[in-house]
């Protein structure tokens, strides 16, 4: 079965000026083909695009579980999907609160509850809800995805011809990059050391040097005006995009090779797992 790839650049607010990015393309024997980048300026319109007919598999950068041990400690249920139900019902300012009550009742460097897959994939714990705000974009996208129907392996069976993975750009971009920025919001963060910084990245993905991607064999192939508009996008939005299109790539490469977990581990059922980490 030919899968499409997507990659999803995500925010829980979009708009005209900061849209949610999707990146689609496809795998050719180890060669990964981008053919679109598509913009969503509105939730309702990422949603309606889920419901897409398959077959795809996509890597999403927003959390798609929460830290057992702040489960438990909030009293929430700890069945993934009574617990995704529960949190899409609370507001946000709830959801702060009830976040803000659990760290401040805990030691200095020990505030925020982390998931099993944080440290091996370096990100940020699902709970924050500032810099980056990633609890609520968990909160605005994964009931979209669970309203699509889409299939979350290892959390949620849905319809196996549209693959819900979650991804994290940075997974990548350091194992290339190191600490070095490549990316910012902020014009006046915009500088020149970033672009080199994004073209080093390029660089290394269209020649397969990223070890997630040395290790499966597989490299970025782009046109000359793609890999252009990908190092000049100052704000990093299309690159990671890019970025979660290779880890679904990856993960597709795991599941043709007979494993139906699309390279994930096991994992707590309830926390979920960062694809590739």
């Amino acid at each position: 079965m030919d899968f499409t790839l997507l990659g999803c650049d995500f925010t829980s607010a979009p708009t005209r000026r900061k849209p949610i990015v999707l990146a689609v393309g496809r795998a050719e024997r180890g060669r990964v083909l981008l053919d679109a980048i598509e913009r969503f300026e509105s939730l309702d319109a990422w949603g309606e695009r889920l419901r897409a007919p398959g077959p795809w598999v996509g890597g999403f950068d927003l959390p798609f579980g929460l830290p057992r041990e702040l489960v438990q400690a909030l009293g929430w249920p700890q069945d993934w999907r009574a617990c995704m139900a529960h949190y899409a019902a609370l507001p946000r300012a709830a959801i702060r609160e009830a976040f803000a009550a659990f760290c401040d009742a805990r030691p200095v460097g020990g505030k925020f509850a982390h998931r099993a897959t944080d440290g091996p994939a370096g990100s940020s714990p699902s709970m924050k809800w500032v810099n980056p705000p990633v609890a609520f974009m968990m909160h605005a996208g994964v009931p979209r995805l669970i309203a699509a129907g889409a299939h979350l392996p290892g959390l949620l069976d849905g319809d196996p011809q549209r693959v819900a993975l979650e991804a994290y750009p940075g997974l990548l971009a350091r194992s290339v990059l190191g600490a070095v920025s490549y990316k910012s919001d902020d014009k006046a963060r915009q500088t020149g050391e970033r672009l080199i910084a994004r073209k080093t990245l390029v660089n290394a993905l269209e020649n397969g040097q990223a070890p997630l991607l040395q290790a499966a064999g597989l490299r970025l192939r782009l046109t000359h005006a793609q890999r252009d508009d990908l190092a000049d996008d100052a704000s990093g939005d299309r690159l990671d995009a890019v970025l979660c299109l290779l880890q679904a790539a990856w993960a597709l490469q795991r599941r043709r090779a007979g494993d139906a977990r699309w390279g994930l581990p096991g994992f707590d059922p309830l926390e979920g797992w960062i694809v590739g980490s």
